[in-house]
């Protein structure tokens, strides 16, 4: 008999269920397994929870409302949705804006709930067009849905205003080095010290990460050990995660892929964050700050190419949008380049943290008052001056260089 079908034998012995239940438990990922179901059992985001503060009160009093949870990933925004479903006695459905769309909320709303509450968690709500959001609104607003997003974004960029003032925002903090201990502690797996402060460290206050490496490591080598921690992290399972190493190097080789106007390189980059799950609205967004930093005065229409591009990602979405990325990059790929706006901003700002406040000269000053006029404020003001307006401090200063 397998070490899998003993373990589901012991667990049909002792909690008298049947095999498809048993099996059912095994195949559950750890962090589900190991989830918590009520606020006791939570870990971390003291400010949200902790006695007398808001999340605590309104799972306690069973408040009522529609609200949007922004954090780091691995910072519990999950778990605390469905905690605050359960206070409610609600029935709660969750779905991905990654891969939801307006037929599953019309299907939610069609199903008898027999006058149950019900609470939509819609995950990565980010990901949701405007037109998508657009259609939620109504249903939030009218209370036929309790909507709770979780987002890794700032919900003033990626959500539209009238959903937004709908909803609450409580922003989550990454998890301290002693949230993850404490939550390593629940899993029951054994290491010695120098694994778990590799496992910790690693985390980076991410929950999520360091149970999916654990449970890895524990699958791959049953014997868990900073060794076999570092080795599990090379699989393919957790190669991109959108917090980590790999996601900074894919998006550093794309920026750079467009610097060098190498456009194949840019291209490839671009289908490989796509296809592991990237935010498209991240990478246009860098594409709008990569149209102003490198390519600049040279072609300055690139800023508003690069604003259309991220406008239709806004509006169309996966995975229709890649199209729009793709032609986009290779816009920008072909677009001569000119850093000097940029480089010039940068050295302007290395003196407004060298010197400060520098006094602005008078004859720049509005003279709004009888007596700022009579203090010289505006006095020797041409509009087409060719002496320096910089303080007295930096004339003469070039930072823009032709």
């Amino acid at each position: 008999m397998s070490y899998e079908n003993r373990k589901i034998g012991t667990f049909l012995n002792f909690y008298g269920c049947d095999t498809i239940g048993a099996r059912k438990y095994f195949m559950e990922p750890l962090a589900s397994k190991i989830r918590p179901k009520i606020l006791e059992e939570f870990v971390g985001q003291e400010h949200l929870v902790g006695e007398g503060k808001p999340l605590k009160i309104a799972i306690k009093h069973k408040h009522l409302f529609s609200f949007i949870l922004w954090g780091p990933p691995g910072s519990g925004k999950t778990t605390l949705a469905k905690i605050y479903a359960n206070s409610l006695n609600a029935k709660i459905y969750e779905l991905s804006a990654v891969s939801a769309g307006k037929a599953d909320i019309r299907n939610i709303l069609n199903e008898n709930s027999q006058g149950i509450s019900k609470v939509l968690f819609l995950d990565e709500i980010h990901r949701f067009n405007k037109v998508q959001q657009d259609f939620l609104l109504p249903y939030v607003e009218r209370g036929e849905l309790v909507l709770i997003g979780a987002t890794t974004e700032n919900p003033s960029f990626e959500i539209i205003p009238a959903l937004l003032s709908r909803c609450r925002i409580f922003v989550l903090n990454e998890l301290s080095e002693d949230n993850i201990k404490a939550i390593i502690k629940r899993t029951g797996l054994k290491m010695d010290k120098k694994a778990k402060n590799w496992l910790i460290n690693m985390a980076n206050g991410d929950a999520r990460q360091a149970i999916a490496i654990l449970e890895n490591t524990n699958k791959l080598y049953k014997k868990i050990t900073k060794e076999n921690l570092i080795n599990a992290l090379q699989s393919k399972f957790l190669r991109y995660d959108k917090a980590g190493e790999e996601h900074y190097n894919t998006i550093s080789a794309f920026i750079k892929s467009m610097r060098a106007s190498q456009s194949d390189a840019a291209l490839y980059y671009l289908a490989r964050m796509i296809d592991a799950g990237e935010d498209p609205k991240f990478i246009a967004r860098r594409m709008v700050i990569f149209a102003s930093e490198d390519i600049g005065s040279a072609v300055p229409t690139a800023l508003v190419v690069a604003n259309d591009v991220f406008r239709a990602v806004e509006i169309i979405g996966l995975p229709e949008c890649g199209i729009n990325l793709a032609t986009g990059v290779v816009y920008l790929c072909q677009c001569k380049k000119d850093r000097s706006a940029y480089e010039a901003y940068i050295k302007a700002m290395e003196d407004v943290k060298k010197y400060g406040n520098l006094s602005i000269p008078l004859r720049l000053r509005n003279p709004e008052t009888k007596l700022m006029k009579n203090l010289n404020y505006g006095k020797g003001y041409e509009k087409y001056s060719q002496e320096s307006f910089l303080p007295d401090k930096l004339k003469g200063k070039k930072y823009f260089i032709l």
